[in-house]
């Protein structure tokens, strides 16, 4: 690694150190290692050193700082940087950390996105796969707190925590444990974050807690011009489909100009990455924001216009689709079609059993179905399928869903087990769902994880099911149907489905069947394709799902409000 800039040397430390969890800035071993250590219990890294054997391998600029950080982080230090001269902070890795510390820095911020491992899908699966709820990258982020809390200039500077993950320590009270001072919620931009960084920079102890603004218009979000982790560039805030569950949402609707996510895409290239990803909670809103027309009714040329501009970028390879919701496929098939004739050749994911692209390649959005349940779904996510009625939700999602996989676009779908007031009904409609999908052929990933209380969403103080121990055996039924259903595109040779099965078994014999209780055992056996789910469900064990009556397209769009009919693209009712 080159040597750190002699400055820092010379003047005993940065002022500003930025820095993130070891496991939350690497990018070169794709989206799927992320996914797997946000998930993954320790025990379990074995499997990706062997799969990714230089995943720790980082680039570093000439002077020692990060070449790639999360994109939250480098928004923090486009802000530092309007109000502070560039030698006094640096974006650094952990392990780099004792280099750019040093008697004269104030301040050590670090941006983490799940430092407990308690978001929605981290504490499931290390407590169905492992002893310890801590996912992997938890563990990277408490590595990374207690190398900063036993530097030998610790007490010379307060730690600021920042990003996604932040309510994780206030509401689980550990800032004396992680060596904390101060936690932020909210965006970077705000001028209350450099008045925090102020005051930390002339010695005031900070408070424990702040919370400061989120830009209210799109000229003040700032695009960093620095390489992110995934080549990630903002292009919204907010969705407005008001889920109860949904932090983003509670953030204002904002779509980022164009020109500024081209100069993001740019900055990416020149930084040397070769891959870009738009970040949103719902790409489909881009470009119909604030407009005359209802923003869950997409503007085609628009979004077309974007993306063709983003991969026809010199320097992009790769390109992969970050969040979306499933009622615009309905609305807009041909723009589907057409965003897939723009994308595909640039996607670096390939599933050959599914695909019908001559390389293979696919689209793989996240999306969120959450529930198959209208009842539920009534009461936690009534807008989500607008410009349809919440009562039609099965039928937009096999409608959807039936046009995604058209144009080979297989989402991961996010579903929410044990949420609040959720009754054995209402998890028999979900797994009547995922068997439609299965029934009819079409294809998603679908990731099944317990209802996590968020900070300040509306679901804030209500409980569910909080361990899985509590999960009854349809609940368990549904979390491993829908993981049987996920290894369809993997096993593709004669003896992967064997090898699966015998594994399955072999670690529920082994550790499982104690940690998880015994509502596990029969979905357990399911999953492993020990026996025919038909004969486990003549045997009482299990709920094979009931045909649901689907709606068909032209029903759903006949369905919209005549106020709105005017929004539907001629050449999609044909």
């Amino acid at each position: 690694m080159p040597d750190a800039n002699p400055s820092a040397a010379r003047t005993g430390g940065r002022r500003i150190v930025l820095t993130a969890p070891f496991t939350e800035t690497i990018d070169h071993a794709g989206f799927f290692i992320q996914m797997s250590m946000a998930s993954l219990p320790m025990w379990l890294e074995g499997i990706l050193n062997r799969k990714y054997p230089k995943w720790r391998e980082v680039e570093h600029n000439a002077d020692g700082s990060a070449r790639t950080m999360p994109a939250g982080l480098r928004v923090l230090e486009a802000s530092l940087l309007r109000h502070y001269a560039p030698e006094d902070l640096v974006a650094c890795y952990p392990d780099d950390l004792d280099r750019f510390i040093g008697p004269e820095t104030r301040v050590v911020a670090i941006s983490t996105h799940n430092p407990l491992g308690v978001t929605f899908a981290a504490g499931v699966y290390t407590s169905i796969f492992g002893e310890s709820r801590q996912p992997i990258n938890a563990h990277y982020a408490r590595q990374l707190f207690d190398r900063v809390k036993q530097s030998p200039h610790r007490q010379g500077f307060q730690v600021i925590v920042g990003g996604s993950g932040g309510w994780q320590i206030t509401q689980n009270n550990v800032w004396d444990e992680l060596g904390v001072d101060c936690v932020v919620e909210g965006r970077s931009e705000s001028a209350d974050t450099m008045t925090l960084f102020d005051r930390a920079l002339a010695g005031e102890r900070l408070p424990r807690q702040v919370e400061v603004g989120h830009p209210k218009e799109r000229e003040s979000l700032l695009m960093p011009d620095k390489r992110t982790t995934f080549g990630v560039v903002e292009m919204t805030t907010g969705c407005g489909r008001r889920c109860q569950f949904c932090v983003p949402d509670l953030n204002p609707q904002i779509d980022v100009p164009k020109e500024r996510i081209m100069a993001g895409v740019r900055a990416n290239v020149r930084g040397g990455n070769k891959q870009i990803s738009l970040a949103t909670e719902d790409m489909f809103i881009w470009g119909q924001v604030r407009t005359g027309t209802p923003f869950y009714f997409p503007n085609r040329e628009a979004l077309l216009d974007l993306y063709a501009s983003v991969v026809n970028t010199p320097g992009v390879e790769q390109h992969v689709l970050s969040h979306a919701t499933i009622a615009p496929a309905v609305v807009d098939p041909v723009l589907i079609r057409k965003l897939s004739e723009l994308l595909l050749d640039k996607s670096p994911i390939r599933l050959p059993v599914l695909s019908s692209h001559p390389e293979k390649r696919a689209l793989v959005p996240l999306i969120g179905l959450e529930t198959g349940s209208t009842r539920l779904a009534r009461q936690i996510m009534p807008s989500k399928g607008v410009p349809f009625s919440i009562d039609d939700w099965p039928s937009v999602v096999i409608n959807g869903l039936t046009v995604l996989n058209q144009h080979n676009w297989f989402p991961a779908m996010t579903l929410i087990v044990g949420s609040p007031g959720e009754t054995d009904d209402d998890t028999r409609a979900t797994i009547d769902l995922i068997y439609e999908v299965e029934r009819r052929g079409l294809f998603a990933f679908f990731i099944p994880s317990i209802f996590t209380p968020l900070h300040d969403t509306r679901l804030e103080h209500a409980t569910g099911v909080a361990e899985t121990r509590q999960l009854t055996p349809l609940q368990w039924q549904l979390m491993m149907k829908c993981w049987k259903m996920n290894l369809r595109p993997g096993q593709m040779s004669w003896w992967g489905p064997m090898a699966w099965r015998t594994g399955a078994i072999g670690l529920w014999l082994w550790k499982l069947r104690k940690l998880n209780g015994p509502h596990f055992t029969w979905p357990m056996l399911m999953f492993a394709s020990a026996a025919p789910e038909s004969l486990m469900a003549r045997m009482g064990k299990l709920y094979l799902g009931r045909p649901i009556d689907i709606k068909s397209r032209a029903a759903l769009i006949a369905t919209v409000r005549p106020s709105q009919r005017e929004f539907l693209r001629a050449d999609t009712l044909q």
